[in-house]
């Protein structure tokens, strides 16, 4: 007969062997000045002094871990009711130096002008993700993984406007599409699609 375990002796194995922290990372994706910019923050640890790094924090035991990337955009930034998505996980032994934690990166997409964020207070600061070469952790691999999936669903989900004002010019949203994909684009095709989608009104 085989032998049972009580839920008293499952949960000590479980400390024992399986000490992983889970965290969450926040790419927020930002456009000014026709550029695709990402918030970032000064790592607090020793091991990346001054380094930039993607605003984070290990989920609380109390905590969904969907709601976790909401309370860390509103304690660091303010950011509250905004467009959020999670895109993968990253779990390389040894991606932190504190032990072995497994981190769940969302991205954000928000207008940079439309929201007053505590960004001197946090010492937060939005980069151009073209000139982001190395970052704390693995968060250049994140950013990365986030901007190919921005990338994939600008052509079929009308997300990329949380980065825009109310109104916009097609020029503004050309501009902001070329920032994402990394290329120029015919601006006759490029008007040619939007005229016939239904996600634009004209304001004329």
């Amino acid at each position: 007969m085989p032998s049972t375990k009580n839920i008293q002796q499952l949960m000590s194995e479980q400390t024992d062997y399986f000490r992983i922290g889970i965290s969450v990372d926040c790419v927020i994706f930002g456009f000014d000045n026709n550029e695709l910019k990402v918030l970032l923050i000064k790592s607090d640890l020793e091991e990346f002094r001054d380094q930039w790094s993607l605003l984070g924090d290990l989920v609380r035991p109390d905590e969904n871990l969907d709601s976790a990337p909401y309370r860390v955009l509103r304690e660091r930034t303010g950011l509250e009711d905004v467009f959020l998505e999670q895109v993968s996980s990253f779990g390389d032994v040894n991606r932190h130096p504190a032990g072995r934690v497994i981190t769940v990166a969302y991205y954000s997409l928000v207008n940079i002008r439309d929201h007053d964020l505590k960004l001197e207070h946090n010492q937060l600061h939005w980069h151009p993700v073209n000139e982001i070469s190395t970052l704390a952790f693995d968060h250049k691999k994140i950013v990365d993984t986030c901007i190919r999936q921005l990338q994939s669903r600008i052509d079929d989900h009308p997300i990329v406007f949380n980065m825009l004002p109310q109104k916009f010019s097609l020029r503004e949203l050309q501009s902001l599409y070329e920032a994402i994909l990394g290329q120029k684009l015919d601006r006759r095709n490029f008007r040619k699609k939007f005229f016939h989608m239904e996600w634009l009104v004209d304001a004329n």
